[in-house]
């Protein structure tokens, strides 16, 4: 990857950031922790990966995402927006009655969304019914799903997983948010999965273990899984929970909690004072 993409990539994902805060400091409410550790993924699919167009949010022959973890909407919508599917205004009308942005995602209502997610582990079934169906269909399109790490503690994930190693679906690739909390604590104190990679290779996929927050290995994983040929990818991006606002990270009650006036003005500070460092305004 080029220093302008990196950097074209990294002003996105920052603005995807508070693009997060803002909509969940204006419903007071949401789940911060989760979309900001996925922001840099979200940002390079819908930015670099896949092909999809926001004047045709229903073209056919599209590449499809499917937010398994669909509580981390906010990230999802944020970024959404700065492709252009919404304007950035909408997203403080974040779960607010009659607006597009519920507290999940409404793929009747929200342009851009290919389907409705939130009982986790659901998800992953539908993106691997849809990658089954384009590959019957003769479609060459491909399919995403992003899950959570704690959503793997459901045993529907590895039953979507072992359907997709049996219909050999290579044009599905699942990414986990490996940052090792969930609500109620760390992943390993309430149902550890780990070792995460090893199972996942188990259940039949080409598994690549990265940093979630390097645009580097992100291009690699992804480009390594569309010429992987037989098999399903399993992109494990190991990640931090609410990355980029200081006070957030690594902080396990900021899983589904909306920051008050006084921390909002403190992680847009930060935020901005990152985008200006990367515009070279310091």
């Amino acid at each position: 990857m080029n220093e302008q993409s990196l950097k074209e990539l990294s002003l996105l994902a920052t603005r995807a950031r508070m693009g997060i805060l803002s909509a969940t400091h204006a419903a007071g409410s949401g789940h911060p922790g989760g979309s900001l550790s996925s922001a840099d993924v979200l940002t390079y699919l819908y930015f670099k990966e896949m092909q999809v167009y926001p004047a045709r949010p229903d073209w056919p022959e599209r590449d499809r995402f499917v937010l398994s973890k669909g509580h981390c909407a906010p990230g999802l919508y944020a970024v959404l927006a700065l492709k252009g599917f919404f304007p950035e205004e909408e997203l403080t009308t974040l779960r607010k009655i009659g607006s597009r942005l519920q507290g999940h995602p409404d793929m009747h209502k929200t342009p851009g969304v290919d389907f409705s997610t939130g009982s986790l582990g659901q998800g992953i079934s539908a993106a691997a019914g849809m990658a089954l169906a384009a590959k019957r269909e003769g479609k060459n399109l491909r399919v995403y799903t992003l899950l959570g790490d704690g959503e793997i503690q459901e045993g529907q994930v590895w039953e979507a997983l072992m359907f997709a190693r049996h219909y050999q679906l290579d044009n599905f690739c699942v990414i986990i948010d490996n940052n090792n909390l969930q609500i109620d604590g760390s992943i390993e104190q309430v149902m550890s999965p780990y070792p995460i990679a090893d199972k996942l290779t188990a259940f039949g996929c080409r598994t690549l273990p990265i940093d979630g927050h390097d645009f580097e290995q992100i291009e690699e994983a992804f480009e390594t899984a569309r010429k992987t040929k037989g098999v399903p990818s399993a992109i494990l991006m190991k990640t931090t929970k609410g990355k980029g606002v200081s006070f957030m990270e690594n902080q396990v009650g900021w899983h589904g909690k909306a920051p008050n006036d006084e921390q909002y003005a403190q992680g847009m500070a930060e935020l901005s004072a990152r985008l200006a460092a990367l515009k070279g305004e310091e």
